[in-house]
């Protein structure tokens, strides 16, 4: 990537997010106060990305208080100065009704990719202690080989089908 023009920021987001099996989240609480965490997540079109938490953690609550999140990805054992890094300003809530079977299907894709069991609606639901969380994006960013962060979302996007 040593010619600026070679640079493709999509597919560069693309690579990250695919190489990658956590996400960085950021929440607030009402009053602002802030709280990031490590999720096993998966993601759909660089645009949706899904993880199922306890509604316990300080996490949840704090996006059941106030759905305004960001998200970060990346390799931290890329040496310094060869990061790359996706980032996500999104909206987030946990899954119901419809969109529920349709988020679910995205993460037990990942999930049985990586060998692990599915999840049913039955453990996200109702009297579960867990719920299926999605942040939808409303921008989303990468950082380049010059360490400048890059738009390249959400309109740039291929659609979520």
């Amino acid at each position: 990537m040593s010619d600026a023009t070679e640079f493709d920021p999509t597919g560069a987001a693309r690579a990250v997010v695919d190489a990658s099996t956590y996400l960085t989240l950021a929440t607030a609480d009402a009053s602002g106060r802030p709280w990031s965490t490590p999720v096993w997540f998966a993601e759909r079109e660089l645009r949706e990305f899904s993880w199922v938490s306890r509604t316990t953690t300080r996490h949840s609550r704090n996006i059941a208080a106030r759905r305004a999140v960001a998200l970060s990805i990346f390799d931290s054992r890329v040496a310094v100065g060869e990061a790359v890094a996706v980032y996500v300003a999104a909206e987030a809530s946990t899954c119901e009704g419809d969109e529920l079977d349709a988020t679910l299907a995205v993460f037990n894709a990942k999930s049985a990719a990586q060998g692990l069991p599915a999840w049913g609606a039955e453990r996200v639901t109702g009297e579960a202690p867990h719920r299926l969380y999605r942040a939808t994006a409303l921008d989303v960013w990468v950082l380049d080989a010059s360490e400048r962060r890059v738009r390249i979302g959400p309109e740039s996007l291929p659609p979520v089908e």
